[in-house]
């Protein structure tokens, strides 16, 4: 019937029926990991599911057409059998019209759900993992590493480093780099992918309570300029551009600037910002729409929250990391000599199920499992490759020996010897070896210093190739 009582009722049926399915999927005795996952993002929907529903019931209740009221008078007046009668009539006509018409019960949506459950094999939750993230037990920063360590200025850190200390926003992040396009791209990388994180692994956490919780003591330290990374000298506080976004240490300087071209241009930008704020935006969350580097600031601080948070995965995901790339000479002997790696079932019903057995220390696969041995083989993950150039540093397999060459370890160790990291170079190991090929070149007269700017290639954000004359060209022409 489409009555508003009749929908009020309907709409409190399915939320208790969804407050029932999720006390029985709680009931379930979910032993593995990933099974009290699957749990967690199934209750996750039925609690939005509740929430979307509440709304529509509190629409319904405020009754702001009036229909609720009339229809309470219309059953509860003198007119209440009519009333009755003609809806029974419009329930008979229904069903004369439709006589065999088939009505699933609504429950039934729970038994099929319970059903999928028992049959699907995860497919679905797995595939919101990358290989890396093991079905959300460790955190994937590896693209976000590269990111990091092709910012200019920054300490340059392992990947294991920086999973230690990639939310320390004083000293790892230069305060000069903090205002560039470059590192705020990075920043919404970093934070969008923990936010994400957060959602695909731990679904219930309410993360809008714990930035609730940060925005006050935030603003609070913003205001007193003690904000670490941003502090602010109060004395000068008066010399600072919201237009510009600069910091002026003298009043001349201060006042010369406001007569500039770029000073005019960047003021009326921001008059017409002001006039038309866009909704939603971080500025205007932590009130600072006229102040870029108060979104900055607030920005860091919820990626420092958010790494609190996840300190559990970090710390499994760094001792992760660590026994993949830390293996002993005695670990590497064994590797060769034993051949058969035996797994424990994960869905036996021991306590330990979730312990896998792997004495040769093999990698994991994208599954969570130890790769196979002959793909261990076939790879030669176990064949040591030396660099003299990176400080004696052992590449363990061919491909991460090939790829380390455009890594930042052995450009640095290039960089020290003052040869130019290019492809000629390549191959080379040995200190002696490199110097001795650089100035067989400076005699042919075919230096690869002479030819930097043709050899050294640059790509810009849609992926075009440039050498490095033509891209310096057009970057500081503002065409890229």
């Amino acid at each position: 019937m489409d009555n508003v009582l009749e929908k009020q009722r309907s709409a409190h049926e399915d939320i208790e029926r969804l407050e029932q399915a999720i006390v029985d999927q709680y009931m379930e005795d979910a032993k593995t990991h990933r099974e009290k996952l699957y749990n967690e993002h199934v209750v996750d929907k039925f609690l939005t599911r509740i929430a979307d529903k509440s709304e529509y019931l509190h629409e319904l209740y405020q009754d702001k057409d009036g229909l609720r009221q009339s229809e309470m008078e219309a059953l509860s007046g003198s007119t209440e059998f009519s009333e009755f009668y003609e809806r029974l009539k419009v329930i008979k006509e229904h069903h004369r019209k439709y006589p065999n018409e088939t009505v699933e019960p609504a429950e039934m949506e729970f038994i099929y759900l319970s059903q999928k459950k028992e049959e699907n094999d995860y497919e679905e939750l797995e595939k919101k993992f990358s290989g890396e993230e093991s079905t959300g037990r460790y955190l994937d920063l590896n693209e976000l590493h590269s990111m990091y360590i092709n910012l200019k200025g920054v300490k340059k850190l392992d990947y294991l480093q920086y999973l230690s200390e990639f939310d320390d926003f004083v000293t790892v992040y230069p305060k000069s780099i903090k205002t560039t396009e470059e590192y705020k791209h990075y920043l919404n990388q970093l934070f969008q992918y923990l936010y994400g994180f957060f959602r695909r692994s731990k679904p219930l956490y309410d993360i809008a309570a714990l930035e609730e919780e940060a925005l006050p003591e935030f603003n609070q330290q913003w205001e007193q300029g003690k904000v670490p990374g941003w502090d602010v000298d109060t004395s000068n506080q008066g010399l600072f551009c919201p237009a510009c976004q600069k910091q002026f240490s003298k009043q001349t300087v201060f006042d010369a600037h406001l007569t500039a071209k770029k000073h005019i241009k960047a003021q009326k930008k921001l008059e017409e910002q002001k006039d038309a704020p866009a909704e939603g935006t971080v500025e205007n969350i932590v009130g600072g729409k006229d102040d870029k580097r108060k979104a900055i600031a607030w920005r860091e601080r919820l990626i420092i929250k958010y790494a609190e948070a996840l300190a559990d995965f970090r710390e499994e995901t760094k001792s992760n990391v660590e026994r993949k790339q830390a293996l002993t000479d005695k670990e590497r002997i064994l590797e060769q000599e034993q051949e058969v790696v035996e797994f424990v079932d994960q869905d036996s019903d021991d306590e330990d199920d979730e312990k896998i057995y792997n004495p040769l220390k093999l990698p994991l696969g994208w599954d969570g499992k130890p790769i196979p041995y002959w793909l261990y083989k076939l790879h030669g993950l176990g064949v040591e490759y030396p660099c003299e150039i990176c400080g004696n540093y052992v590449y363990m397999g061919r491909k991460a020996f090939d790829k380390h060459f455009q890594e930042w370890r052995h450009a640095q160790g290039m960089r020290s010897l003052g040869i130019p990291n290019t492809r000629q170079f390549h191959e080379i190991t040995k200190i002696d070896d490199v110097l001795a090929l650089y100035q067989k070149q400076k005699k042919e007269g075919s230096s690869a210093e002479a030819k930097a700017d043709v050899v050294e290639e640059y790509e810009d954000a849609e992926g075009n190739v440039y050498n490095k004359k033509t891209y310096e060209d057009l970057k500081r022409q503002g065409i890229l």
